[in-house]
C-alpha cells in the first residue's frame, strides 16, 4: 500500500485554490471579528477568557489521545505562569507543567523560529520520566525506529498508517522547520492546517505526536493572528468530530499529494472552534457580572473555587457531596458553605430533592 509520502517530492501538496480560498477568505473575516471583539474586553475579561480557553485546548488534546489531566491543576500552572491572580490554585504535578509549558511557549513565543532543538525541549517536558506508560522511549530525539498508526486488540490489529522510515526523518524533519520558518508561503491559517497534517504524517518522534501536532498548530494560529492571546480551542473541535478527523486524515495520508479534503475539513473545525468564543464570551462576562455584583459579599476560598467552576463548564450539578470531594473538605464543612450561600441568595435548591438535592446559581 501507498502513503502520501511514498510519492516523489510529497511534500509539494497540491488542492483545488478557487475552494480553499473562497472558503479560507470567509473563515478569515470571522477569525478577525472574534479576535476584535474578544480584544475589547477589558485585561481581567481577557485573562479569564485566555484561562478558560487554554485550559480547555490542553484537557481536549490530552482527551484526544485517551488521557485525562486534572483541569484544577491545569488551570493553576497556566495562571501561575502567566501570573493571572485567580481563586482555588492547587498543588501541580510535574506532568502537568510540562504539558503546559510546552503549549505556552508554542503560543507565548509564536513569533520565535521553529528549530530541531525547540521540538526536543517539547517532547522532553511531555516525558519527564523518559516513560511512556510502561515503556521507556526515545525522548528528546527522533524516533529510531519504524512508527505505525494502529487500532484494535492485540493480535488483530488494523494499521491505518505507516510513517516514513526512520533514517529519513532527520531529512524531512530538515525541510518541514525550514518551511515553517519560511514567511514568504501561504497564508498563515492555511499554514497551520498544512502543518498539522505534514508533521503528524512524519510522525517523527517515539510518542507524543498527536499533542505536539496540536501545539505546532496553534502556534501559527497565534502567527496568524500576531497574537499570544488564545481565545478558542481547536483542540476541543478536534476532540467533538475526532471520528470525522481521523477519517479525512487517513483519507488524505493514503492519497497521492491532493489535501483539498483536508484543507476543507479544517478549515470547517476552526470556523466551529471561532464560533465557540460566543459561549467563552457569555460565561465571561457572566462571571465579571456575577463577582461584580457580590463585590461587598465575603466568601471563602473554599466558596469562591467552586462558584468559578459553575462558570467554567467542568462542573454538572453542584451537590453537597461533590463540593465536599472538590474542596477537599467535611461533608458537614460543605453543607454549611452551600447554606451560607443560599442564605445569600447566591444558591438555590434545585427542584430534585432527596439524594438527588443539588443546588443551582440564582440568576
Amino acid at each position: 500500500m501507498r502513503y502520501i509520502h511514498d510519492y516523489e517530492n510529497w511534500w509539494l501538496f497540491r488542492y483545488d485554490s478557487q475552494q480553499i480560498m473562497n472558503e479560507l477568505g470567509r473563515v478569515r473575516a470571522k477569525q478577525g471579528q472574534v479576535l476584535g471583539r474578544m480584544l475589547s474586553l477589558g485585561f481581567g475579561s481577557q485573562d479569564e477568557a485566555v484561562l478558560s480557553n487554554m485550559s480547555l485546548e490542553l484537557v481536549r488534546s490530552s482527551e484526544i489521545e485517551g488521557e485525562r489531566l486534572n483541569l484544577d491543576e491545569v488551570r493553576s500552572s497556566i495562571a501561575r505562569r502567566l501570573g493571572i491572580e485567580t481563586a482555588g490554585l492547587v498543588p501541580v504535578s510535574r506532568y502537568v507543567d510540562g504539558v503546559v509549558e510546552m503549549q505556552l511557549d508554542a503560543t507565548q513565543n509564536y513569533d520565535k523560529p521553529l528549530t530541531h532543538d525547540r521540538l526536543f525541549g517539547w517532547h522532553n517536558v511531555l516525558f519527564p520520566t523518559g516513560m511512556s506508560g510502561l515503556y521507556r522511549i526515545d525522548v528528546g530525539k527522533y524516533r529510531m525506529g519504524d512508527m505505525q498508526v494502529v487500532s484494535g486488540a492485540m493480535g488483530r490489529e488494523k494499521v491505518h498508517y505507516q510513517a516514513p522510515a526512520a533514517e529519513r526523518v532527520p531529512a524531512e524533519m530538515e525541510r518541514f522547520i525550514a518551511w515553517v520558518n519560511d514567511s514568504e508561503d501561504d497564508d498563515a491559517v492555511l499554514k497551520a492546517a498544512i502543518a498539522h497534517l505534514w508533521f503528524v504524517s512524519i510522525h517523527p518522534f517515539d510518542d507524543g505526536n498527536g499533542r505536539i501536532t496540536r501545539a505546532l498548530t496553534d502556534m501559527l494560529l497565534a502567527r496568524s493572528e500576531n497574537c499570544n492571546k488564545r481565545f478558542y480551542s481547536i483542540s476541543a473541535e478536534i476532540k467533538a468530530l475526532q471520528k470525522e478527523y481521523y477519517e479525512v486524515l487517513e483519507r488524505t495520508q493514503h492519497g497521492d499529494g491532493d489535501i483539498t479534503e483536508w484543507l476543507l475539513w479544517f478549515l470547517g473545525c476552526f470556523e466551529k472552534a471561532l464560533d465557540s468564543t460566543d459561549d467563552t464570551l457569555s460565561s465571561v462576562m457572566r462571571k465579571a457580572e456575577f463577582w461584580e455584583r457580590y463585590r461587598d459579599v465575603s466568601f471563602n476560598e473554599r466558596q469562591r473555587k467552586l462558584l468559578n467552576m459553575q462558570f467554567d463548564g467542568f462542573f454538572g450539578k453542584l451537590t453537597s457531596g461533590k463540593w465536599s470531594k472538590i474542596a477537599k473538605c467535611s461533608s458537614d464543612t460543605a453543607l454549611n458553605d452551600i447554606n451560607d450561600l443560599v442564605s445569600k441568595g447566591i444558591l438555590r435548591k434545585a427542584s430534585e430533592g432527596g439524594r438527588s438535592t443539588n443546588y443551582i446559581l440564582v440568576d
